[in-house]
């Protein structure tokens, strides 16, 4: 199953960039799923069709795209424009697979729990204008943007143990309440039971009750979206939360690790594998575009760097720079996959 997946994120990814080079007229070479030598070729008109072995890459060879070559139909000769979308048209399948995989997880729902109040616990003591009131919908935590409810428990978690500045949208207006103490604990909640009887009970939580709003065709379209959007915004909170020493390298999973995931959501709930594979989509979109090189965001960066020297110096960039920091940086990368590699199997021997 795992594999099925690999192969399917990798091959909808390397379409983009096939499908727009194509429509661009650029010559592909080759279009390939796996990397590695081959077990399975096919050549058409003018590009050869390849499964190769390892099924942990792919890529969609184009003519000249390494090289200073401009001849027609090389990915030089085409405008600049072309080229960013070229580059770019990979990430956008990986994303508009990973909306379409969530529209689909939607489709069966009624109701989806919002982000505005519709009350508390009764033993709730934040209450009042200056605090959180009924009808207020909750847009930012500690200046995260707040866009689905499971945001709400998530950012409130993140920064447990200190006061929550926290923004709502209440009459139409912005307001930020400030210093709020919200801890999780355990608060009294009003139920009914399996004959319709008010019932009191107890659970561990922050002591917000939210809305539910049905889910309509458009609210459905809608929910897809912003979860792409969160899961697209928790890499940029786990990139920062890297670099600022909150998560260790090791702590990173790499594709023994992902695979290993895959096939224990499998065993426990389908709707809960294909949201983790909806993640990784997301994820491989807005990874693939970050302005490293080697990666599709670090050859658009290139680009546009190579159109102000060209503005500037009237000759453009040596690619030969370019070339050297892709060597080094997918150097690194493999390096990189690696070590996590390693470290996945040291857990799943654990």
């Amino acid at each position: 199953m795992a594999i099925v997946i690999f192969g399917f994120l990798i091959g909808i990814h390397e379409f983009g960039h096939f499908i727009t080079a194509k429509l661009f007229k650029m010559n592909v070479l080759e279009f390939a799923i796996g990397m590695g030598p081959a077990i399975f070729k096919k050549q058409g008109k003018s590009t050869l069709y390849s499964v190769r072995i390892f099924p942990l890459g792919g890529y969609c060879a184009l003519e000249g795209e390494d090289g200073d070559l401009n001849e027609e139909g090389s990915f030089n000769s085409r405008p600049v424009w072309q080229r960013v979308i070229v580059l770019m048209s990979g990430s956008l399948m990986n994303l508009f697979a990973g909306m379409v995989i969530l529209f689909i997880l939607f489709s069966g729902i009624d109701s989806y729990v919002t982000t505005r109040i519709a009350g508390f616990a009764s033993d709730f003591q934040y209450t009042g204008e200056n605090m959180l009131m009924p009808g207020d919908r909750i847009t930012k935590i500690n200046g995260y943007n707040i866009y689905l409810n499971a945001d709400i428990a998530t950012f409130l978690e993140y920064d447990s143990g200190q006061p929550y500045d926290i923004e709502v949208e209440r009459n139409g207006e912005k307001i930020l309440i400030r210093n709020l103490p919200l801890e999780k604990q355990m608060y009294t909640y009003i139920g009914v039971d399996e004959n319709g009887n008010e019932v009191e009970y107890q659970e561990l939580r922050y002591g917000l009750i939210f809305e539910a709003d049905d889910a309509t065709f458009f609210g459905k379209i809608k929910l897809s979206i912003l979860n792409a959007v969160d899961f697209a915004r928790f890499v940029k909170v786990s990139i920062f939360s890297l670099f600022s020493g909150n998560t260790n390298v090791s702590e990173l999973m790499g594709p023994v690790g992902i695979a290993t995931e895959i096939t224990t959501t499998a065993q426990q709930s389908m709707s809960t594998m294909w949201m983790f594979v909806a993640l990784i989509a997301v994820n491989l979109a807005v990874m693939n575009l970050l302005p490293i090189p080697a990666l599709d965001g670090g050859r658009i960066l290139f680009l546009i760097i190579g159109q102000i020297v060209l503005v500037l110096r009237g000759k453009p960039l040596n690619a030969k720079y370019e070339q050297v920091l892709n060597g080094v940086f997918l150097f690194a990368l493999l390096g990189l996959m690696v070590y996590v590699s390693f470290n996945d199997i040291v857990r799943l021997v654990r």
